[in-house]
C-alpha cells in the first residue's frame, strides 16, 4: 500500500493534510427508500457532503442466535470529524434497524479540490464545483 506521505508530488502532501480529518461513514439499510430517505436528510442538514448508495448488497450476519441473510443498500457519507457523532445520531434516530451499522473510517488522501469541497459543503452553502 502507497503511503502518500512520503511521495514527491507535494499535491498529495497536501491531500493528506487535507484528508485528515474528513470521515467516511459507512452504513447498511433495509431498503433503497431508507437510503434515499437517511441521505437526503443528512446532506439537507449539512451534517454530510454528499452521500452513495449501492443497492443489491447480500449481508451475511448472526442475530439473536440466528444466522441470518438479506438484501440491504450501503450509504456511504462523506463528512468530517467534527459532524461525525452528530451523523452517527441522526442516522439512529433515522434508520429502521434495531442496532444499525454505522461504522466511521479516516479519509487517508484523496483530490485535494474533492476535499476542500467537501469540508466546505457541511459548513456553507457553496455549491460542488
Amino acid at each position: 500500500m502507497t503511503d502518500y506521505r512520503h511521495t514527491q508530488s507535494g499535491d498529495m502532501s497536501e491531500a493528506f493534510s487535507e484528508a485528515e480529518e474528513l470521515r467516511l461513514i459507512y452504513v447498511t439499510c433495509a431498503s433503497l427508500e431508507e437510503s434515499e430517505r437517511i441521505g437526503e436528510i443528512l446532506v439537507a442538514e449539512r451534517l454530510v457532503a454528499c452521500v452513495n448508495l449501492i443497492p443489491g448488497m447480500t449481508s451475511i450476519y448472526r442475530w439473536q442466535g440466528k444466522v441470518e441473510r438479506g438484501q440491504e443498500v450501503v450509504l456511504v457519507a462523506k463528512t468530517t470529524l467534527a459532524r461525525t457523532a452528530a451523523v452517527t445520531e441522526r442516522i439512529i434516530a433515522l434508520h429502521c434497524y434495531e442496532v444499525p451499522c454505522i461504522v466511521a473510517l479516516p479519509i487517508l488522501a484523496g483530490n485535494p479540490g474533492y476535499l476542500s469541497w467537501l469540508r466546505a459543503a457541511v459548513q456553507s452553502d457553496e455549491p460542488r464545483p
